[in-house]
C-alpha cells in the first residue's frame, strides 16, 4: 500500500516567503523605523532605477507619495534617474514627468551638487545599487555629494544595499593617488567587498570628507551572501550590467575596456563575452582553461557587437562561466585573460589611451609588468602587502558580520 506524506500548506507558504524576502534594504528600514530623520525637512534624492523596495516600487514614488515626506529635488548619476542613458552619455537638467520635480545631473559637466541645486534641500538621501567594483562611478557620485553636503551644512543619509558579489572577497591592487579619476577616486582595491554604506563611512572618516553622515543599515544581510541569497529583485544597475552574474565577472573583464579587445558591449552578454577579430577562439579558450583558474571555465565563442568596439565585425574570443562564486578570483582572472591575449597576439593586441587601462587598474606598473613578460603571480605579489594593509583599515568600517 502506498502512503503519501502531507505537507502543511502553511509551512510551504512560510518557507517560500522566507526564501522570497530575506533582506530588507535601507529604504524599507527607513520607512518602517527611521522616517523621523526626514520629517519636516526638504529632501533631495540621489537615485536611479535600482532604488526600489522589495516589491519593485521606486523610492522616488515611495518618498513623493508619502504625506510625511517633502521630496523637493532629484539627482541622477551616470545613466540618469530613470536609467535611460548609455555609458558615458551626459544627461541635462530636466523636469521629471511623473513627479514634476527638478532632476539635476551629477554626470558630465557637474559631478558635485552645486549650492544652486541644493537651495531647496535640507537633507540629501542616497539610494543606488552598487556592483562592488572600484571602477564604477556611482560610489564617487556619492562621495562628491557627501562633500557638497559637508560644504552646505546638509545631513547626508545613505540607504544601504547589498554588495551583489558578497562582502568577503577583497582583491586587486590599491589605487595609487596619481591615478585618481571618476572611475577610482580613493586608494581602495579593485574589488572592495563593502556595501555602499560601509564605503560611505570609509570615505567620510578615512579620507576626511567629514559630512554629517547617517547610514540606514539593511536588516537580514550578512557578508557571505551574494545577491541571489538576499531574496531581493535585481534591477540592472546600468545598461551593461544586466544580471547578478555580470557583477561577478565585471572586476575581471572590466579591465578589458582599457584594451582593443571587446568587453562584450553591444552583445546580450556584456563582460561575459570578450573577443576581437584577430583572436582564435579555440586557441584562447584552450590556453585559459589549461590554467585551471578556480571557479571559472571558458567557452570558445564568436559574436558581432552591435555597438562599441568592433561594432559590426565578427569577433572571436571566449564566454566566461563562473562555476563557483566562492572560489572565483575575479581580479587574477582578469589579469590572466589580458596577459594571455597579450602573449598570444603581440602584433595585434593593444592597450588603449582612451579608457586608460592604468586608470582602471589604478597604477602604471601592472601594464609594464604584462608588457615585460611578468607572470600574474609576480604581479599579485607586488600588491599583496598593500592589499593586506587595506584589509586592516577596512575592518574598522564594516557594519555587518
Amino acid at each position: 500500500m502506498l502512503t503519501f506524506g502531507i505537507v502543511s500548506s502553511k509551512s510551504v507558504t512560510a518557507d517560500s516567503e522566507k526564501k522570497k524576502h530575506k533582506v530588507s534594504p535601507g529604504i524599507e528600514v527607513l520607512l518602517k523605523d527611521d522616517k523621523n530623520v526626514l520629517s519636516g525637512k526638504k529632501v533631495g534624492l540621489i537615485t536611479n532605477p535600482t532604488g526600489i523596495d522589495s516589491e519593485l516600487t521606486s523610492i522616488v514614488d515611495l518618498l513623493h507619495d508619502d504625506p510625511d515626506i517633502q521630496l523637493t529635488a532629484l539627482f541622477g548619476p551616470e545613466h540618469g534617474v530613470r536609467g535611460d542613458a548609455q555609458a558615458g552619455a551626459s544627461v541635462e537638467f530636466y523636469i521629471d514627468e511623473k513627479t514634476g520635480l527638478p532632476v539635476y545631473s551629477l554626470y558630465g559637466k557637474t559631478k558635485k551638487p552645486t549650492p544652486e541645486m541644493l537651495k531647496d534641500v535640507e537633507v540629501l538621501v542616497f539610494d543606488i545599487q552598487d556592483v562592488g567594483t572600484r571602477f564604477y562611478t556611482y560610489i564617487y557620485t556619492m562621495a562628491y555629494a557627501m562633500e557638497a553636503a559637508k560644504e552646505n551644512d546638509i545631513p547626508f543619509i545613505v540607504l544601504d544595499r547589498p554588495n551583489p558579489q558578497g562582502g568577503v572577497s577583497v582583491e586587486g591592487p590599491i589605487l595609487e593617488p596619481e591615478f585618481s579619476s571618476f572611475v577610482g577616486m580613493y586608494p581602495i582595491p579593485l574589488k572592495h567587498g563593502m556595501t555602499v554604506g560601509e564605503l560611505a563611512t570609509l570615505f567620510n572618516k578615512q579620507f576626511k570628507i567629514g559630512a554629517d553622515l547617517k547610514v540606514i543599515k539593511m536588516k537580514g544581510w550578512n557578508r557571505d551572501m551574494d545577491y541571489d541569497d538576499t531574496g531581493l529583485p535585481f534591477v540592472l544597475p546600468s545598461p551593461n550590467i544586466p544580471t547578478v552574474s555580470t557583477t561577478f565577472v565585471y572586476p575581471a573583464t572590466g579591465l578589458i575596456e582599457g584594451t582593443n579587445v571587446s568587453e562584450g558591449r553591444g552583445t546580450t552578454k556584456p563582460f561575459e563575452l570578450i573577443g576581437a577579430p584577430y583572436i582564435n577562439s579555440d586557441e584562447l579558450a584552450g590556453k585559459l582553461n589549461a590554467l585551471r583558474l578556480p571557479g571559472v571555465k571558458f567557452r570558445a565563442a564568436s559574436f558581432t557587437p552591435t555597438f562599441s568596439k568592433h561594432a559590426g565585425k565578427l569577433s572571436h574570443g571566449v564566454e566566461i562561466y563562473v562555476s563557483d562564486r566562492k572560489k572565483f578570483k575575479a581580479v587574477p582572472t582578469g589579469l590572466h585573460i589580458i596577459k594571455t591575449i597579450h602573449d598570444l597576439y603581440p602584433d595585434d593586441f593593444e592597450f588603449l589611451q582612451a579608457n586608460n587601462f592604468s586608470l582602471l587598474i589604478g597604477n602604471g606598473w601592472v601594464r609594464g609588468k604584462i608588457e615585460d613578460g611578468a607572470s600574474v603571480n609576480e604581479i599579485m605579489k607586488e600588491y599583496e602587502d598593500d592589499l593586506d594593509a587595506f584589509k586592516k583599515v577596512r575592518k574598522k568600517y564594516l557594519l555587518y558580520r
